[in-house]
């Protein structure tokens, strides 16, 4: 597996943003995101022993999984998520694993979410933060997803804290104003990232 750079944030922070500059440049971006997604879509079969685990009403008119209505329910309770967690857990990491392998650019861009509190820093080679104040995050999901004040900080509430995430950052993106700010951080970041990916391969050759 090649060079590989780990993207976290907490909700609201602007991954996806940052991804898609970097895939700009030509990066593989392998989205945990993504493919915790594909793993539930209609027919795999994570999506039909979920929905035999919770009951029809887990799933949209069209057979696709309602993801709001799933996220309620294990949200208030630690059992099912748990549960779930358990079931969704070792797909994502079996098509991750594959997707890195398969990556073809100088290095590879694994953006994943929970990273912190999956505990996952140590499988990648870099760590880059989104960083972006807690009221920002609010303001954002918020207007993103048409949830409540009240709704967006108890998701901030569940996530790792700013500062934990900060505490295992080897590159940190501030993310607090306009998007189109990131293009230079992104820039800088992806040469630093060459060169690094670069030195791995010249230490890995006999």
């Amino acid at each position: 597996m090649g060079y590989t750079v780990a993207l976290t944030g907490g909700i609201g922070s602007g991954k996806s943003t940052v991804a898609d500059a970097f895939a700009r440049q030509g990066i593989n971006i392998v989205d945990a995101d993504v493919i915790a997604r594909e793993v539930v879509e209609p027919g795999t079969p994570a999506l039909a022993e979920i929905e035999k685990h919770f009951g029809t009403e887990i799933l949209h008119q069209d057979g696709t999984l309602n993801r709001r209505a799933l996220r309620d329910r294990v949200f208030a309770s630690p059992f099912e998520k748990s549960w779930l967690n358990g079931l969704l857990h070792p797909l994502i990491h079996q098509q991750t694993q594959r997707l890195l392998a398969e990556a073809t650019s100088p290095y590879v861009l694994w953006v994943v979410p929970l990273l912190v509190e999956n505990q996952l820093q140590t499988k990648a080679d870099r760590v880059l933060v989104i960083d972006v104040s807690p009221e920002v995050q609010i303001q954002r999901t918020m207007q993103r997803d048409g949830v409540s004040r009240e709704h967006a900080e108890q998701i901030l509430a569940a996530q790792a804290t700013r500062e934990e995430r900060l505490a295992v950052a080897d590159d940190v993106i501030d993310n607090n104003g306009a998007p189109d700010a990131i293009a230079s951080d992104v820039a800088r970041l992806h040469a630093t990232y060459l060169g690094f990916a670069s030195q791995a391969v010249s230490q890995e050759t006999p």
